[in-house]
């Protein structure tokens, strides 16, 4: 069977391809791509190695990262979710090329509906810049197991969106489980990676109606 890393860089070349037919990514240099893409990724794999055994969701997932490089790099069972359908189309077709469509599958829908269909589903959900920290805290928390992991990919983080989720992460059963930042090869792309843990039941009906999480936030 060949290795994750060969066979990330194939999933890349593709996906780059199939963005000349279909918008998947703002990026089109295979470097920057290989950098912001693959190597981004895959900073998450510390945090992806602590959560529970069990199924792999992304959100928010676009062309198919973080969730393609870490359902690689794990072996984890993987849903890549993202509401534009023909991004998720198109990144099926590129799985199913490339065999890999038995381990990691597709959702084009919303993520309020994903968590009715598949409540509690999940022991690991990441998010690259997809929101902001309390409406992904909401968002997580229905697809979660307990003490499944969200991972959140983010730039450096203002006290105010820190102090936000730190008022909605007991709200939806949520806690901080760890923070770090890093640096990118580049010398000057600058992620920090935030892990909290599913404690409890939130104390509230989750998930709200769709979109609520985003225009009218837990903590305000």
């Amino acid at each position: 069977m060949p290795s994750a890393r060969p066979l990330t860089e194939e999933y890349l070349s593709a996906i780059l391809e199939a963005n000349e037919r279909v918008n998947l990514t703002r990026i089109t240099d295979h470097d920057q791509a290989a950098l912001l893409h693959l190597e981004d990724s895959l900073v998450a794999l510390p945090e992806m190695e602590i959560a529970p055994p069990g199924r792999y969701a992304d959100l928010g997932s676009g062309g198919g990262f973080p969730g393609v490089p870490l359902a690689l790099a794990t072996g984890r069972e993987t849903l890549l979710v993202d509401s534009v359908q023909k991004k998720m189309r198109v990144v099926s077709e590129v799985l199913e090329q490339l065999g890999l469509d038995s381990q990691i599958k597709t959702y084009g829908g919303r993520i309020e509906d994903l968590a009715l269909e598949q409540p509690k589903a999940f022991a690991v959900v990441t998010a690259r810049a997809l929101s902001s920290l309390p409406s992904l805290l909401e968002l997580a928390s229905p697809l979660l197991e307990k003490d499944g992991l969200l991972v959140c990919f983010k730039a450096p983080v203002s006290s105010d969106e820190a102090r936000a989720a730190s008022i909605v992460a007991p709200l939806v059963g949520m806690e901080l489980h760890g923070q770090r930042e890093l640096v990118l090869s580049d010398g000057q792309t600058r992620r920090m990676i935030l892990t909290y843990r599913k404690v409890r039941k939130p104390a509230l009906k989750l998930p709200r109606r769709v979109g609520l999480a985003q225009k009218k936030p837990l903590s305000e």
